[in-house]
This record gives structure tokens, C-alpha cells and sequence, in this order.
């Protein structure tokens, strides 16, 4: 009957209201539950039991009787969420209304640009078609959507059986299958830039995007499809090779042994350069001037020279950080050393047609050096007069080591030891003003003060400590490499800046947590203007116009697991905090990370930082060691 009066109780508070007001929506919770089409329970008096909060239920009812919101009190979210599992549709597109005016698809004001993902058109990859897809919104950029000017053609995504274009390729044998499994074909894994080019890896290809200067950012080239996946990717925007046009840019790619090297111009036409074989895992890659540099963990060094196109592999100890300075290769290995290879003398100076590695420096210890940096200071010539260099270990140890102009030919002589990390450094950096380490408990960072006298550090008797926090990450980590999905946390920036952190806290996001290096103070929260999933991300600072007054910007470049790519300006974030001049929170709030943790199965997370339930011993994975060579 329509006047029939129902009694309610929800969650311990009871309500009574009609049968009539309860129905008037079909489909909705409670014409199922009192036609009998849902089960429904009774507390001892009679009156129909609810198991939900009653205090925002009394704002749904208040809507089912009178058609109004009163939304005083309550929060949006928690409204819309109450009203979907009840199905009052008329209220929840109401809530939805209210949310969308706050949260635009367009983005705040430190959203910079939009790149449509390429797509799949009869087999064939190009770069989507805006007229039918939602506009791209972006301030000071643009899309070309043209096809790619490129002698091979659109890239083709069929499958191409075991013969593929590569498999054919110097006779070589290629899995047609990654073994990692299935991976969604337009899923942004990588994303790396240089100059005004930024380069992204999906799965089996890869493509190039250029900024111009008043037309925005251009799609300029789409790499062949690779029937492996790829892991690796390196790009070279500055090639000052006499033997080439200097527009010319050089992109790589790498998938379990191999290497594969193309020469783009800014016109996206290009050519393979070949595919090199490093005979073992490369482990990282990336270019030093215009030489390609593939490193494996096993303790071998690729390199391919532009100016003479020649591929190289030296033998050295096990390597477990690297970092570069200049023309400088500087390895950390297992067994305690540091080493260096001059890239300006190679291959000038070989002998026995190996690369010329030196030992610039053992660690008392003879401990595992884990993490690298080097400081190159105003002062330091070609020659390296002044070079520092702060270094972490497998047992914790941060050290800081100076060679001065005095004692060229003896050695870095030892500055400076910090003890304060129980856990294997897996970051370090030294920068003009800070010397910040990472280890791998829960990500912990340190971070000290650094004084300097003329640009050279002068620190004494111990540098200042400033912070200590935690970047907290969910992320699973491969355990035969390291931050391998192009989701290294950082500190990014420039070592004469302020670095940040980019802190991604679960797996399957939208949204990132921007702070400082030094404090840890949080900058801002980046979060996807479609709710895609970030895949991978960036930092990147692009050099200004050629408008006079012109200056770099920092940005952080964002990848999707549907295939775009999202900009941020981190420079006009920093600049409003520092206007504001107000301390803020650092990682996410314990809300936040309660909301966060909603999108991520603690109970089967793999992850080593931080250690989740079940433990590594129930799982078989293997106990957290050092993270080494960081691309």
C-alpha cells in the first residue's frame, strides 16, 4: 500500500517514513528490498534493519521526501557515495554536478598541456584525431596530428609472428612475447626529456614530441613496432657531431640484451643507426654528449661513439650506482672502488682496444657503494681541478670525498662520513646548498645543510641536519632491476636549484605529492585531469624562447596508462609557495592516505618499501637489498 508507514533502523538510529516516499524512484535500494527482490533483515522490533551511517542516510531521506539537498555538515564525496549504493540517480547527477564544478577537466592553474595518445586505426599507430576526441586543453601548447614524416611508415601494431623487422635483423632470435605477460598496448611505462624534446615508451614503441616555440608541442616521430617490450629508453637532443646535421636527435630503446638506436630529425625523418647487443641485461641507459651508454649490474660498459659508429663492451667489476659529471662516467661497484671512464678521451686513448677505466676512489670500508653524485663546482676546469663526490654503502655510510686542485694525481682525498642510515643508501645528492641520502627503510630520507667558501664546500666540523622523512611508495619494484617503469622518485632539478621529490604512494593513481628535497614540505598535489592512472613520470626543465625575458621551466611530464601525456608547471608551483610563504604538510595526511590506500591490495602487495603483509618469506619474493644502478 502507498500510505503504508515503514520503520527503519540504520545503523542504530531509527527512522519511520512512507512506503511512498521510499519508492518513487524505480530501481533504486529500497523498491528492491521492499518488493522483496533483495533480502532484508528486522531488528527485534520489527523495523527493517540498515547497516549504514544514519547521519548521512537522514540527508538521503530529507531528498526522498522533499526533493532538496542539505548539504551542511557532510561531505560531497561521501554523500554521492551513500546515494549510488541507494540509487537515488536524480541526487547522485546532482552530486556529481557539484563535484565536476571543482575539479574541471581542464585542471588548476598548474596544468600545462594535454597530448592526445596515439591510437590504433586499422593495425596502424599515428597520433589521434582531435576532431573526434575531447579537446585538448592546454596553455602554450599544442598538437600536431599529422602523420609522421617517416621513411617507414605509420607504426604497425599486428602481430608479426616470429619474423618481425627486428627478428630479421643480423640474424637475431627474439621472444615475440615479453615475459611479463600481457600489457595494455597504449600504457605509458617511460617518459624522459632533453631540451625541448621529450621522448615516451609504450610497451612496443616509442615516440618523440618537440616544442616550438609559439605552435606548442609536436608529435615528430613514432618508432617501428617491437615485438619485444621495451625497458629501457634514452634521448640525445643536442648531437654536435661535424659528420651530421646538428638537428639531428638520436633515440634508444633497450630490451633485455639488445639495444636499438635511431637518428631523428626535427622533421621526423630518420634512420635505424643498428642494434647492439650487450650480451647481458642492460640495466640502464642513457647518453653522455653524443655517446650512448648502456651499463649492466654483471659489471659491463657499452658504448657507441657517434663520431667514429663504433660499438664497445669493456669487462669491469659488478656495478651498483653510476652517476655522470661532464664528460665523466663515474661507476660504484661491489667491491668497494669507485671508477671512472673519460668519455672526452674515448676512443683517443685506448689501450688494447678497451675503454680506459681508472680507480679514482676505495671506500675504507671496502663496503658496497650503492649511490653516487657528483658536484662539479664553479671553480672545476676541463681538467677537474675541484671535483666532489658524495657516495653511500650497503651498510648505511654516507660519505663525502674531495679532490682539490693540490692534490690532482694523489686522489679525492676523504672530506666527511655520516652515519645515521641503519639501511643500504639507495640515493644520494650533493648539491651547492644540501647533501641529501636515501635509504631503503621505508624510503627515509636525510637531508643536511652544506656551507660552502667560494663555491667550494667548506663544512665544518659536520654539516647542519635540516630534515628527516619518508617518501613512502607502494610501488612494486622488479626485483632483477631497479625504478625500471621510468618511476624514479628523485630529487630531480638542477644541483644549483631547489630539488623535489615526486612521491607516488600507490601503484594504480591519479594522483602525485610534490616536496621539497630538503625539507620535505609538500609543493603540491599533481592529480590527473581525466582520473587516468599515472603510469610513469618525469622532471624535465625546458630552455626558454627565444623571446627576449625568456626563461627555463621546470615541468613535470606524466604519463597515462591510457596513453596520454599530461604537463604540470613545477616552476609556478614553487613560486606561489614561496610567495605564500606558509609551511605545509609534507607526504599525504592520514586521509589521504587512507583514500589512497582504498585503491590498493595491501594484502597481496609484493613491495619491499614499505614491507606489507604477507612478508617476503610467505611469498618467496626475496629480502629487500640494495636498489642499484638508477636510471
Amino acid at each position: 500500500m502507498a500510505g503504508e508507514i515503514i520503520h527503519l533502523n540504520v545503523g542504530g538510529t531509527r527512522f519511520s517514513t512512507s512506503r511512498q516516499t521510499l519508492t518513487w524512484i524505480p530501481d533504486s535500494f529500497f523498491t528492491s528490498m521492499l518488493s522483496g527482490r533483495i533480502s532484508s533483515l528486522q531488528d527485534e522490533t520489527g523495523a527493517i534493519f540498515i547497516d549504514r551511517d544514519p547521519k548521512i542516510f537522514a540527508v538521503v531521506l530529507n531528498f526522498l521526501r522533499t526533493k532538496e539537498i542539505d548539504l551542511k555538515n557532510v561531505e560531497v564525496s561521501s554523500l554521492r557515495h551513500e546515494a549510488e549504493f541507494y540509487g537515488i540517480s536524480p541526487l547522485v547527477r546532482r552530486l556529481v554536478l557539484c563535484e565536476d564544478l571543482d575539479d574541471a577537466s581542464c585542471g588548476d592553474v598548474l596544468f600545462h598541456g594535454y597530448l592526445q595518445p596515439p591510437r590504433a586505426v586499422g593495425g596502424n599507430i599515428r597520433a589521434n584525431d582531435t576532431s573526434s576526441n575531447r579537446p585538448s586543453h592546454s596553455r602554450n601548447s599544442s598538437v600536431d596530428t599529422r602523420a609522421s614524416h617517416s621513411h617507414q611508415g605509420s607504426v604497425d601494431l599486428r602481430s608479426r609472428g616470429s619474423h618481425s623487422d627486428f627478428s630479421r635483423v643480423k640474424g637475431l632470435d627474439c621472444p615475440s612475447t615479453s615475459p611479463g605477460g600481457f600489457v595494455e598496448p597504449l600504457r605509458v611505462t617511460m617518459v624522459r626529456g632533453h631540451h625541448n624534446w621529450i621522448c615516451m615508451a609504450y610497451p612496443h614503441f616509442v615516440c618523440c614530441y618537440r616544442m616550438k616555440d609559439s605552435t606548442g608541442w609536436h608529435l615528430i616521430w613514432l618508432s617501428p613496432y617491437m615485438e619485444t617490450q621495451i625497458e629501457r629508453i634514452a634521448i640525445n637532443a643536442k648531437v654536435l657531431n661535424p659528420n651530421q646535421d646538428h638537428s639531428n636527435k638520436m633515440v634508444a630503446a633497450s630490451f633485455s640484451n639488445m639495444i636499438r638506436l635511431w637518428n631523428i630529425t626535427d622533421d621526423g625523418e630518420y634512420r635505424e643507426i643498428g642494434i647492439f647487443n650487450l650480451n647481458v641485461s642492460v640495466d640502464s641507459l642513457f647518453f653522455i654528449g653524443s655517446q650512448l651508454v648502456a651499463l649492466s649490474q654483471t659489471g659491463k660498459v657499452g658504448v657507441w661513439h657517434s663520431m667514429t659508429q663504433h660499438w664497445q663492451i669493456q669487462d669491469v667489476v659488478p656495478i651498483t650506482s653510476y652517476d655522470t659529471a661532464g664528460s665523466f662516467l663515474l661507476l660504484g661497484c661491489n667491491n668497494g672502488s669507485i671508477y671512472y671512464i673519460d668519455m672526452q678521451k674515448f676512443p683517443l686513448r685506448m689501450k688494447d682496444n678497451d675503454l680506459l677505466v681508472t680507480e679514482l676512489y676505495k671506500d675504507p670500508s671496502n663496503d658496497m657503494v650503492t649511490a653516487l653524485s657528483v658536484y662539479l663546482t664553479p671553480k672545476t676546469s676541463l681538467s677537474g681541478n675541484w671535483i666532489e663526490i658524495a657516495y653511500g654503502t650497503s651498510s648505511g655510510t654516507v660519505r663525502v670525498i674531495v679532490q682539490h686542485p693540490e692534490t690532482v694525481g694523489h686522489g679525492p682525498q676523504l672530506f666527511q662520513t655520516f652515519t645515521v642510515h641503519r639501511s643500504p643508501v639507495t640515493k644520494v645528492m650533493l648539491s651547492e646548498k644540501h647533501l641529501v641520502s636515501v635509504c631503503s627503510e621505508y624510503n627515509h630520507v636525510r637531508t643536511w645543510s652544506v656551507t660552502r667558501f667560494r663555491g667550494m664546500i667548506s663544512t665544518q666540523p659536520g654539516s647542519t641536519p635540516l630534515a628527516s622523512f619518508k617518501v613512502i611508495s607502494l610501488e612494486d619494484q622488479d626485483p632483477q632491476a631497479s625504478y625500471s617503469a621510468g618511476n624514479d622518485f628523485g630529487p630531480f632539478g638542477e644541483q644549483d636549484d631547489q630539488q623535489v621529490f615526486v612521491q607516488k604512494v600507490v601503484p594504480e593513481t591519479d594522483q602525485l605529492f610534490i616536496r621539497f628535497s630538503s625539507s620535505g614540505q609538500r609543493v603540491c598535489v599533481i592529480k590527473s585531469v581525466d582520473s587516468s592512472t599515472i603510469s610513469a613520470f618525469c622532471v624535465h626543465e625546458c630552455e626558454g624562447s627565444n623571446r627576449m625575458g625568456s626563461r627555463p621551466r621546470r615541468y613535470l611530464f606524466t604519463g597515462h596508462a591510457n596513453g596520454s601525456i599530461q604537463m604540470w608547471d613545477l616552476t609556478t608551483a614553487m613560486d606561489q609557495l614561496n610567495k605564500e610563504q606558509k609551511l605545509t604538510k609534507g607526504g599525504p595526511s592520514p586521509e589521504e592516505l587512507v583514500h589512497l590506500l582504498d585503491q590498493c591490495d595491501l594484502s597481496s602487495s609484493r613491495s619491499s618499501t614499505p614491507c606489507i603483509s604477507p612478508a617476503p618469506s610467505l611469498i618467496g619474493a626475496p629480502s629487500l637489498s640494495v636498489r642499484p644502478i638508477i636510471p
